[in-house]
């Protein structure tokens, strides 16, 4: 390994580390019971719509489809998304967010505008808007290429 391949691990090692970071800054300012991995679900069908399997939704997440069950029916519980009959198939359901669902996404985001605004004076919302095309650049590649 030279310097350079520690270099590359380097950027994915600040951005774990960022994640971890923040995923603990927004748990603690979601509502009792709903966790990080309930609004990344809620996320994910408000910003590509409503009527994708729990199997894709899994496959998206790269989680098992087990996993995948299991945060649905919590989701479900709280009815925060509804499950549907998979109108191409019978034999399937499809995922719908409902109102409450798309409000408590609403809400979270709302939780999390304090902490946002001080990242923002701290590092420089100019910064930040900066990071945002490379960091979509390297979602959409790890996205397309997820077996690299």
């Amino acid at each position: 390994m030279d310097d350079n391949d520690l270099a590359l691990f380097a950027v994915f090692n600040e951005i774990g580390i960022i994640n971890q970071l923040s995923s603990t800054v927004f748990q603690s300012r979601l509502p009792d019971g709903l966790l990080v991995s309930h609004f990344s679900v809620l996320n994910h069908l408000a910003r590509l719509g409503d009527g994708r399997t729990p199997l894709s939704i899994a496959n998206a997440f790269q989680v098992p489809k087990t996993t995948m069950t299991h945060t649905l029916g919590a989701l479900e519980k709280r009815r925060l998304i509804k499950m549907a009959p998979n109108p191409a198939d019978g034999r399937s359901k499809v995922v719908v967010l409902t109102e409450a669902g798309q409000k408590a996404r609403e809400d979270a985001i709302a939780a999390m505008t304090g902490p946002l605004h001080r990242l923002a004076e701290g590092v420089g919302r100019d910064a930040l808007m900066d990071l945002l095309p490379r960091l979509a650049a390297l979602r959409e590649f790890l996205d397309d290429n997820r077996n690299i």
